[in-house]
């Protein structure tokens, strides 16, 4: 019997009571192909990563590498790169720079801030 990940698992997962944002501050998504916007469920997440360290345990350089994990049901195509997606938590209007699916209808989108 095959499990239906997105029922099951995700969209639990997107409870403003476990990961998800509040449903006044979800993520708008803006596909590049039709530039019609419209609310998705997402985790933001704006990790900080030490690149290299110094002889003295210093960072030499830092970066901030921001990421949305969404639900693939909710989109009526597939994320690509050069989508837009503004996260009104932070806020702030991103460029999805790559995609990651995970195969159980789950993908991470890594984002850079847009111009």
């Amino acid at each position: 019997m095959a499990i239906d990940w997105d029922a099951v698992v995700l969209a639990p997962c997107m409870s403003p009571d476990v990961f998800g944002e509040d449903a006044d501050q979800r993520p708008t998504y803006t596909p590049q192909a039709t530039g019609v916007g419209f609310p998705i469920d997402g985790v933001f997440d704006r990790p900080f990563h030490a690149a290299t360290l110094e002889a003295d345990g210093d960072a030499a350089f830092a970066t901030r590498k921001p990421s949305l994990g969404v639900r693939l049901a909710q989109f009526p195509a597939d994320p690509v790169k050069g989508d837009k997606v503004y996260v009104p938590s932070v806020p702030q209007t991103y460029l999805v720079s790559d995609v990651h699916p995970d195969g159980k209808g789950w993908a991470l989108l890594d984002l850079m801030i847009s111009a």
